[in-house]
């Protein structure tokens, strides 16, 4: 049976393999760049896949030889009209009216009316009407008329982390996961409030574990017709300890916004960056 490509998944940090292609009966394929490779259970589990320890294995779904399409849904529970969980969603909770779950996602609550989790999207929890989760491990309240647009008006909630060693500015990631970031919405300007912490864990530099700084940047980024600019502001709050050099700001690539940080040479730092984000998608050319 032929694979779907998964060119777009980046290595996580400390892994050499990557997921490949998925066959039709959701076997995973690894890749360490150059050749296949069978995954162990810690590599598939680490990229969100089940591992079948009978088998030896890494699965994306349980395949099921009764469905036309050979991707299972399962443990799935909805609680009235008009919802529907797409292809490949398992283990989802839906209560409400008119909900949609796109598929190939899992462990997901809609509460509420014609809110949409996205394709692949996993972990998210969509309140409200018309709410859309874009980010796995996201939390998302849906404020809108009927009449709205999916995603017009919504608070999100995601979590940015990051390992830093030396004083090279880098990108947090979304959920830790190197090349992951939240997107914004084409003809969208959101506002975003991210509470910043940073703890040295380790190093040889002057300073001692257990120092910390910690900070807010806030301001506005707006994807204009696919162009995306930002405004913002940063407050230090507290710190203690030997923090020279430790920064972090919000900044955009494309349509990704990220939360850049800098820490200092032979010092190894542990970034978390809560991020509480408004959206208002306009709907219109802006």
């Amino acid at each position: 049976m032929s694979a779907i490509p998964r060119e777009n998944i980046s290595y996580l940090t400390g892994f050499t393999v990557k997921p490949a292609a998925i066959s039709q009966i959701g076997i995973v394929t690894f890749t360490d760049g150059k050749n296949e490779v069978t995954p162990n259970q810690l590599q598939c589990e680490s990229y969100g896949y089940t591992y079948n320890v009978v088998n030896g294995t890494c699965n994306i779904f349980r395949y099921n030889a009764n469905l036309d399409i050979a991707v299972a849904n399962e443990n799935n529970r909805t609680y009235g009209s008009g919802n529907s969980t797409e292809t490949g969603t398992n283990n989802t909770l839906i209560m409400g009216v008119d909900n949609t779950v796109k598929g190939l996602s899992r462990n997901n609550i809609i509460i509420g009316n014609e809110n949409q989790i996205a394709n692949g999207i996993n972990n998210a929890n969509v309140s409200g009407t018309l709410g859309e989760a874009t980010a796995t491990n996201s939390t998302v309240l849906g404020g809108n008329a009927p009449d709205d647009l999916l995603g017009e008006r919504q608070a999100i909630r995601v979590i940015y982390g990051k390992q830093t060693t030396s004083a090279a500015t880098l990108a947090s990631n979304l959920n830790n996961t190197s090349g992951s970031f939240f997107k914004i919405p084409i003809n969208t300007a959101i506002y975003f409030n991210a509470t910043i912490l940073a703890v040295r864990v380790g190093g040889t530099n002057t300073g001692n574990n257990g120092d910390y700084l910690s900070m807010i940047e806030r301001g506005v980024a707006i994807n204009k017709s696919g162009v995306t600019t930002i405004q913002r502001e940063r407050d230090v709050i507290k710190s203690s300890g030997t923090i020279t050099g430790w920064n972090a700001v919000a900044s955009v690539s494309g349509d990704d916004f990220s939360i850049s940080v800098r820490g200092r040479n032979s010092v190894t730092l542990e970034w978390i960056c809560n991020i509480e984000i408004t959206q208002l998608k306009s709907g219109v050319a802006l």
